[in-house]
């Protein structure tokens, strides 16, 4: 009798006892949007990452309560937003070597990414294989002002736009009880975005993509790789962004804080 069918098995989830297949990765093969509908932000939309998986649990043994699901943190931001001056978005704590990722989480659901098709929740006791699927999706919509940030005026002097992000996503099986961490899964994968803009030219016609049209498509490792311990605790990636704008001349300016 194999372990995902053993009662004896239910004391101690391992590995091996855990079956996870059908495992993608995908970043849709499209380019970026550029939205100009609005006199005061240029907007762009990237393609969505998508990852799946479909997972065998085990019996789960009484008073023991296991979370499966995906747990994302990013490993490198390059964020600049360029005007007559360059503004810049960074992440401090990556950008000077202090930690090796951040979460990724939605923010509310720590660890994991998010809390609806991203995990599933398996409470004990439970005297039968847990047959089920776990996705998730990423992408990028953010707003950029065409005027400079930090100043009082409204005339557009947005040129260039460039952004690359790097991201591990990680399949995981944890036991809530005893805080043990099984890794099933890690995949990398990597999003870049390069927009020129002419503010001299009429809305609707000052900017458009440079550079690749199509993102390099997500790799799934074959070895599992640890996760760093920032990647599991708040802050995640968004409320750590800090806005610094650097001048030609003069000190930087923190035009938004970390939250």
């Amino acid at each position: 009798m194999g372990c995902l069918q053993s009662v004896a098995c239910k004391a101690r989830v391992r590995r091996e006892h855990i079956v996870v297949s059908d495992v993608s990765a995908t970043i849709e093969p499209a380019a970026t949007a550029i939205e100009e509908s609005s006199p005061v932000v240029l907007r762009y939309r990237t393609p969505y990452f998508r990852a799946s998986a479909r997972v065998l649990m085990p019996p789960i043994a009484r008073r023991h309560t296991w979370v499966v699901g995906w747990i994302q943190a990013c490993n490198h931001m390059e964020f600049y937003n360029t005007y007559s001056d360059l503004g810049v978005w960074e992440l401090p704590d990556l950008r000077e070597g202090r930690v090796k990722a951040i979460s990724d989480s939605d923010g509310v659901s720590y660890p994991w990414y998010g809390n609806t098709t991203e995990t599933v929740t398996l409470v004990g006791p439970t005297n039968k294989i847990s047959r089920f699927s776990v996705s998730m999706n990423d992408n990028f919509y953010p707003s950029v002002t065409w005027a400079v940030p930090v100043s009082n005026s409204n005339v557009p002097l947005l040129t260039r736009i460039k952004r690359d992000q790097s991201f591990t996503t990680w399949l995981v099986a944890m036991n809530t009880t005893t805080k043990e961490k099984i890794i099933l899964q890690t995949i990398k994968w990597r999003m870049r975005v390069d927009i020129e803009v002419d503010p001299m030219q009429l809305l609707g016609q000052r900017a458009r993509l440079v550079g690749r049209t199509q993102q390099e498509q997500p790799r799934i490792l074959s070895r599992m790789e640890p996760i760093p311990p920032n990647a599991l605790v708040k802050p995640n990636a968004n409320d750590a962004q800090v806005l610094m704008w650097r001048p030609k001349r003069g000190q930087p300016i923190v035009v938004i804080p970390p939250k």
